[in-house]
C-alpha cells in the first residue's frame, strides 16, 4: 500500500514520467482498493468520474501484485491504447520486467490456411483485389503478431480481411496444416505467460461460453479479473452466450465446401447438387425476406416457406457431406460445420428455449437469425465463482443517481458481498461547465421535434463558435437533422457514416470549430480535450428503442415476474447512456464548455429528476442568454474560448 502511495504521490515515480503530472487523491485511493481486493479476494464495483485516472489505478496495482491479472475492455481502441501505450510507460517507470500479453478474437489474426484458400478458390474482383492480397501475403511474412490492426496500408473494413481470417466454425485447430506458424496460437501461448494479459470483453465472454459448457477454457486461470467500461459488459454477454445463422456463415460454408472438394480431388454429383439446392434456398429466404432492412421476433417468420426449404436444404448438404468428411480435414470441417448450422436452425425454428428471445435481422443483401438470452446472471454466477478470482468492475457509468443495484442485478452480485464505491470526478463542473435546458420545446413525439431542436441549437452553436458535438439517440434523426443543417452553418459540419469514425474525429480535432453529428457510437469511448469541443447538445433522453426485439422480450419477462421494467430497467439503462454522452464534454482541467440537454422531459416528468441528480454537478440554466454570457467570459479568459 505504501508502494501504491508513493507512486502515485507528488513526488513518485509517475510525476516524474509525465509532464504536468496532479496528484489526485481518487486515484490514490482507488488504487489501494484495487491492490486490497486483488490480495484478499473478493468483488469491488467502483464507478470513477472522469478524470480520475481510472486506468492507471487498477493497473498499477495489478502490476504491483505479483499476481496474474487479466484486464478485459469493451472496446478494441482502449484494449490497443493499454497495450501499446499505457503499459510500456507502467512498465518503464517502474521499473520491473512485467510479462504482458494482449489477445484478441480470432477475426483479428490473418490465417494462413484462409490465406491458402482464398488463393486456391480465386475469389479475387479485379487488378487491385491482387495489388492488396500481395501487400497482405508480404506484410504476413514480416509480422510476428498477425494482428490485422496493426497493417495500415489497408482500410479496417477492407472486404478481404473476412475471407483472410478464420471464425470458430472454420477454424481447423490441431489438424491444420499451418498449425505451428498460426497468429492465434501463438498469442494464446503468450497470453498463458502472461503476468498481465489485456482482452476485451467478447473474449471473456468466449471463455465463459466455453467453461459453461464443459468444453475447456480460452483464457489462463488468472488470480483476478478487472473489467473496464464494465457498464457494456451485461450486453456483452447476452449477445454473445446466444446462436446465431447467418447468411454470410452458409455462403462461406458453400464456398469452402466447393474449394476443399476440388483440392481433395473427392467432386461428386450427389454434393454438387446438394450445394446448389442450398444456394437456390439461401437467395429464397433472401428475397422473401425482402430488401429493406428490418428487425423483428421470429415468431413474426413462423411457418414461411422458405425457412422450411433452407432446413432441409441444410440436412441434405450435411448427408451429402457425410461420405466426404474424412477425405482432408477441410472436408471434416466443412461437415461438421454443416451439422452445427443445421442443428442452429433446427433449434430456432422450434423455438423452445425458455427465457430466450428468438428474433431476426434482415438487410438488403443479407439475413441473421439469433437465439438471444434474456438473463445472464446466474449464469455468470457460476463463472464467476468457478474461476475463483477477484473480481474488479469499474467505469465512469455504473451507478444511477448513487445506486448500483441496476449492475448488480444484470451479474447476479449480492449487494452484501460486493464492495461499492463512487471517486467522483476531480473537475470543477460548476466553475468549468454549464448545462442548459432550452424552454418551450415540443414533447418528443411531435412530428416537428427536430426542426424546433434545431432551432434552439442553432444559436448555442453560434455563442460557441461551433465546436459541438451534436448527438442523437436514433440514425433517422440524425439523417434528417443532417439534412436540415446541410449547407446552412458557418462551421464545417461532419456527420457520422461520411466517413471512418477515426477519420472524422481527426478532422473535428483539427478544423477547430466543426460541429459533429453522430449517434451511439459517439456518445462513449471518444476523447478530445481543449477547446476544439466546448459543447455537447443531445437530442433527447437516450431510452432503449421500443422496436428491438431483445429489449421488447426483456420488458416482458419482468413483468411477468412482477417486476416494474420501466422503474427497474428502461430508466437505469437510459440514465447510464446519458451519463456517456454528457461526459464526452470535459475531458481535462482546462476544459470549459456548455451541456445542452434538449428534452423537456427532464423537468416535466418526475423521472427528470433521476436523470438530474446522476449528472455532474454543473449549473444549469433555462436562459439562452446565460449560455452566450458563458461563451464570452471564457472567451476573454482564453479557455474554451473561441
Amino acid at each position: 500500500m505504501q508502494e501504491i502511495s508513493g507512486f502515485f504521490s507528488a513526488t513518485g515515480a509517475l510525476a516524474k514520467a509525465i509532464d504536468n503530472y496532479q496528484p489526485r487523491q481518487a486515484q490514490a485511493e482507488m488504487a489501494q482498493a484495487v491492490a486490497g481486493v486483488i490480495a484478499k479476494g473478493g468483488i469491488l464495483v467502483a464507478e470513477a468520474g472522469t478524470g480520475t485516472g481510472k486506468t492507471f489505478a487498477y493497473l498499477v496495482p495489478a502490476l504491483l501484485s505479483g499476481r496474474q491479472v487479466i484486464v478485459s475492455t469493451g472496446s478494441r481502441n482502449l484494449q490497443d491504447q493499454l497495450f501499446v501505450k499505457d503499459l510500456p510507460l507502467l512498465r518503464k517507470t517502474l521499473g520491473k520486467p512485467f510479462q504482458l500479453a494482449q489477445l484478441k478474437g480470432r477475426s483479428n489474426y490473418l490465417c494462413h490456411y484462409r490465406m491458402q484458400q482464398t488463393l486456391a478458390a480465386d475469389l479475387l474482383r479485379n487488378d487491385q483485389d491482387r495489388a492488396d492480397l500481395a501487400k497482405v501475403r508480404q506484410w504476413m511474412i514480416v509480422t510476428r503478431v498477425g494482428d490485422i490492426a496493426e497493417f495500415d496500408a489497408l482500410p479496417e473494413h477492407w472486404w478481404g480481411w473476412g475471407t483472410l481470417t478464420s471464425t470458430d466454425d472454420s477454424c481447423l485447430g490441431q489438424n491444420c496444416p499451418f498449425v505451428s506458424d498460426c497468429f492465434l496460437l501463438k498469442a494464446r501461448q503468450r497470453a498463458h505467460k502472461a503476468d498481465l494479459l489485456v482482452i476485451n470483453h467478447h473474449l471473456l465472454c468466449a471463455d465463459w461460453a466455453l467453461r459453461e459448457d464443459g468444453l475447456g477454457e480460452l483464457l489462463p486461470r488468472a488470480q483476478a479479473v478487472i473489467v473496464d467500461e464494465a457498464h457494456q459488459f451485461a450486453d456483452t454477454a447476452s449477445r454473445f452466450l446466444g446462436e446465431n445463422i447467418t447468411s454470410r456463415q452458409i455462403q462461406e460454408l458453400i464456398r469452402d465446401c466447393a474449394v476443399e472438394q476440388q483440392q481433395a480431388g473427392v467432386v461428386t454429383p450427389a454434393a454438387t447438387q446438394a450445394l446448389q439446392q442450398l444456394h437456390l434456398a439461401l437467395g429464397q429466404v433472401q428475397n422473401q425476406l425482402g430488401q429493406t432492412p428490418r428487425r423483428g421476433m421470429g415468431a413474426d417468420l413462423d411457418g414461411e416457406v422458405g425457412l422450411s426449404s433452407l432446413q432441409q436444404a441444410l440436412s441434405a448438404a450435411t448427408e451429402a457431406l457425410a461420405p466426404l468428411s474424412g477425405a482432408s480435414e477441410g472436408l471434416e470441417s466443412c461437415f461438421q460445420r454443416a451439422q452445427i448450422l443445421n442443428n442452429r436452425l433446427i433449434a430456432w425454428l422450434a423455438g423452445d428455449k425458455s427465457d430466450w428471445v428468438r428474433w431476426f435481422e434482415a438487410g438488403k443483401r443479407s439475413f441473421a437469425f439469433h437465439s438471444t438470452p434474456l438473463e445472464v446472471s446466474a449464469s455468470f454466477s457460476g463463472y464467476r465463482k468457478e474461476a475463483r478470482a477477484a473480481w474488479i468492475f469499474t467505469s465512469a457509468t455504473l451507478s444511477v443517481a448513487g445506486n448500483f443495484d441496476h449492475f448488480l442485478g444484470q451479474l447476479g452480485l449480492a449487494e452484501d458481498s460486493v464492495n461499492t464505491h463512487v471517486w467522483e470526478s476531480p473537475f470543477d463542473y460548476a466553475k468549468q461547465a454549464l448545462m442548459y435546458l432550452p424552454p418551450a420545446l415540443p414533447e418528443p413525439s411531435s412530428r416537428d421535434y427536430i426542426p424546433q431542436v434545431l432551432a434552439a441549437a442553432r444559436p448555442v452553436l453560434e455563442a460557441s463558435g461551433g465546436r459541438a458535438f451534436f448527438l442523437f439517440t436514433s440514425h433517422r434523426a440524425l439523417q434528417e437533422a443532417a439534412a436540415l443543417l446541410s449547407g446552412s452553418l458557418p462551421f464545417p459540419l461532419l456527420v457520422q457514416g461520411s466517413a471512418p469514425k477515426a477519420v472524422l474525429l481527426d478532422r473535428f480535432r483539427k478544423l477547430g470549430n466543426a460541429v459533429l453529428m453522430g449517434t451511439a457510437s459517439f456518445w462513449e469511448g471518444v476523447d478530445v480535450r481543449g477547446s476544439a469541443l466546448s459543447c455537447v447538445i443531445i437530442d433527447k433522453l437516450p431510452f432503449a428503442a421500443l422496436g428491438d426485439p431483445v429489449f421488447q422480450a426483456r420488458l416482458a419477462s419482468l413483468r411477468r415476474r412482477g417486476h416494474n421494467p420501466f422503474l427497474d430497467y428502461q430508466l437505469p439503462a437510459a440514465v447510464i447512456a446519458l451519463k456517456q454522452g454528457a461526459g464526452r464534454l470535459i475531458r481535462g482541467m482546462e476544459d470549459r464548455g456548455v451541456l445542452m440537454l434538449c428534452d423537456p422531459r427532464l423537468t416535466t416528468k418526475g423521472y427528470g429528476k433521476v436523470f438530474m441528480e446522476s449528472l455532474p454537478p454543473m449549473r444549469r440554466c433555462r436562459e439562452l442568454a446565460q449560455v452566450q454570457r458563458f461563451f464570452e467570459e471564457h472567451a476573454r479568459m482564453g479557455k474554451g474560448g473561441q
